[in-house]
């Protein structure tokens, strides 16, 4: 082989650019990413990563402070409805004596519908089922008249507020049968 014949063989490169090897048939890496290491391969799609999570981050984190403020709205709100229920128990012990008149009616039931619009219900009648998340039994007695435990007297009426109890009932409460009847048992 004379010098030229071999200059000629090195200045011949010959670059197979496939992106899948005829041999194995894997897919071949480029040779960028051959050279860069792993955490380099993909900026963009490394930064576009990280803004997702944190766009999902602060989007749990608005939801978490709206949820964390109502809750302390409800609070506040129960909390100063709590301290009306003194005297929306004067107007009620008002109303069942028939002393509920003239001027008195007028700001007893503007302030009975203020706190209802608010959104604080009464409960505690008679002949409702006895709960004791809800109702506070201060007397017991037995009926034939019930077929469950059931509130017979209600001697304070309960207030709740955005699905929880702000005062139990007072009341007192039937069971089915006779004293006698328990007794034996």
């Amino acid at each position: 082989m004379s010098e030229h014949d071999h200059s000629e063989a090195e200045g011949v490169k010959i670059t197979d650019n496939r992106k899948i090897d005829p041999e194995t048939g894997a897919p071949r890496a480029s040779e960028d990413a051959a050279e860069a290491p792993a955490s380099e391969s993909d900026p963009i799609a490394e930064l576009t990563a990280d803004l997702q999570r944190l766009q999902a981050e602060y989007a749990n984190y608005r939801k978490r402070v709206e949820r964390d403020r109502e809750a302390v709205r409800d609070q506040v709100i129960a909390g100063t409805l709590s301290e009306l229920l003194p005297i929306l128990d004067d107007i009620g012990r008002a109303r069942a004596h028939d002393e509920l008149e003239g001027g008195f009616k007028s700001v007893g039931e503007a302030l009975e519908n203020t706190v209802s619009r608010l959104g604080m219900t009464k409960f505690g009648e008679p002949g409702d089922e006895f709960d004791p998340m809800r109702h506070e039994a201060i007397s017991h007695e037995y009926s034939d008249e019930v077929s469950t435990s059931t509130c017979v007297t209600v001697f304070q009426p309960g207030y709740e507020f955005a699905g929880r109890v702000v005062r139990a009932a007072i009341v007192s409460v039937a069971d089915p049968g006779t004293p006698a009847e328990t007794e034996s048992l």
